[in-house]
């Protein structure tokens, strides 16, 4: 299969340098994310567009790889073509027809033909030509050049044809590492799960803090998060996910901070640690999911207060944006559902929280705060590739049992999430054996598996591995014994 793959335009209005650059890194990510599916893929190009061609032919797997270069941030669109040397008109319209005889029966449609390069026609000329020949020589109904029931796409560039299979949208945005790292506060909700994208759609190394107010569940709940954004839509760079413990800040906060400034001090006290952390892993700012106005503490005047403990710049992605429209954003990454079950932990709820905080009144009331304990909360942050996150709950004397198979007498979850098995199903074929399959959403795993039978042996699975090793570990942590983790080798590699 080959993929013509558009640039997002504002790659192509950078200088001839910075262009190059970005091309240049796009074509590395794509390379480093489709290797997971085929490790003799190749990816071309210098200018105008790219070409990624894969020689497998499992469709299964094709798939995957439209997938994740739908997820890719840097192209605009790509396009499933076939790929031919420039022949003559009589020579387009006839891999025209090859390709779209069957579609066009009974059908309306119209022939679409981008060029570009030196050519003694124009695109116009391709149009009409191969438009007259599809309707003598098919059993379309007829041409209709607005709203055709079948669009005959092609392009030519230079000395080269491709007729368009299929016509698939980007992501957008820039390729990643073409701008700094950024360290985003995620706090598993919906805003800071929306403002991690927004940054590593736009190019941004993201690394993930989390700030722990008390909670195991909380914390993997979030650790969820950051791991389907990583796999998703960042898996081309390693991050860091840092866990830092904020129990006793709390309980400095509830026992000797006024109750109306309980929030601004303890979002000073994020930013203060939060500027450590990114010290540490060089990154350029921090990024918050705060929107002007949404809750007590996000107030201009709150956020100006806030932001003066920080010696390092904060991006709030989502400062304009209204709450259905961060809601909408979720749902169409795949993160609304993770948001929308996470544990809520309330550490700090003022009754009458103030929404004009003057920094006078603050700094009085911090100085009853006893910093050492923001100093040992720094100390004992645990940083941890989000590739190693799945280790933290791995606590029982015997580590998560991994199977390459499932035989008759185990019942295998997929735990996917919802939009995954939509796109990729998993395939009864590929388990060897007559195994019951449950589709059980990770986020409803936990309540969900109480009620199987516990004489059942369960095998989690997932693409990679990642999560279903994680939620076994919790399982297991909670006495589950009879849960493993099912390894599927990858289609197409059996």
């Amino acid at each position: 299969m080959l993929y013509l793959i558009k640039l997002f335009p504002e790659i192509t209005i950078k200088t001839r340098p910075v262009r190059r650059r970005f091309i240049r890194l796009l074509r590395k990510n794509i390379r480093a994310v489709l290797q997971e599916f085929d490790d003799t893929v190749t990816v071309t190009g210098e200018w105008d567009s790219l070409e990624a061609e894969t020689t497998c032919e499992d469709v299964e797997v094709l798939r995957k790889i439209s997938n994740r270069l739908a997820c890719t941030p840097g192209l605009s669109q790509f396009l499933e073509v076939e790929k031919h040397a420039l022949p003559d008109m009589q020579g387009i319209s006839d891999l025209a027809r090859a390709y779209y005889a069957e579609q066009l029966r009974g059908k309306t449609f119209a022939v679409r033909c981008k060029r570009s390069g030196k050519h003694a026609f124009k695109s116009v000329d391709v149009e009409r030509f191969v438009g007259g020949e599809l309707n003598q020589h098919t059993e379309a109904v007829g041409v209709k050049l607005v709203d055709p029931e079948v669009t005959v796409s092609m392009e030519i560039r230079d000395n080269c044809l491709f007729i368009v299979k299929r016509r698939i949208k980007g992501l957008g945005g820039f390729p990643l590492g073409c701008q700094d790292s950024v360290l985003s506060l995620i706090s598993g909700g919906f805003d800071s799960s929306v403002s991690s994208y927004l940054c590593i759609r736009r190019g941004l190394q993201t690394h993930f803090c989390f700030f722990n107010l008390g909670g195991k569940a909380h914390e993997l709940a979030v650790k969820e998060v950051a791991l389907y954004l990583w796999m998703k839509y960042h898996s081309s760079h390693r991050v860091k996910f840092v866990s830092v413990p904020f129990e006793a800040i709390v309980e400095e906060i509830l026992n000797k901070v006024d109750d109306s400034q309980m929030g601004v001090i303890l979002k000073r006290m994020m930013l203060r640690a939060a500027d450590k952390v990114a010290l540490r892993l060089d990154s350029k700012a921090l990024v918050t999911g705060e929107s002007v106005g949404q809750v007590s503490s996000q107030t201009l005047p709150n956020l100006a207060v806030i932001d003066k403990v920080s010696k390092t710049l904060v991006l709030r992605p989502l400062s304009t944006s209204d709450k259905q429209d961060i809601i909408d954003i979720a749902r169409t990454i795949g993160t609304a559902e993770f948001s929308r079950n996470i544990p809520e932990y309330c550490a700090v709820i003022s009754r009458n929280p103030t929404t004009k905080a003057k920094l006078e009144r603050i700094e009085r009331e911090e100085s009853y705060f006893d910093f050492s304990v923001l100093d040992a909360a720094i100390d004992a942050a645990r940083y941890q590739l989000i590739t190693d996150v799945a280790q933290d709950f791995s606590q029982a004397a015997t580590e998560v049992a991994v199977v390459n198979a499932a035989d008759a007498n185990s019942t295998v979850i997929d735990i996917r999430h919802p939009s995954e098995l939509e796109i990729n199903p998993l395939n009864p074929t590929r388990l060897d054996s007559a195994a019951e399959i449950l589709t059980i959403p990770f986020y409803q795993l936990r309540g969900n598996f109480t009620e199987l039978d516990p004489d059942k042996r369960f095998l989690l699975y997932c693409d990679k591995g990642m999560m279903s090793r994680l939620h076994a570990a919790h399982l297991q942590d909670e006495g589950f014994t009879n849960v493993a983790v099912l390894d599927l080798p990858p289609a197409g590699r059996r």
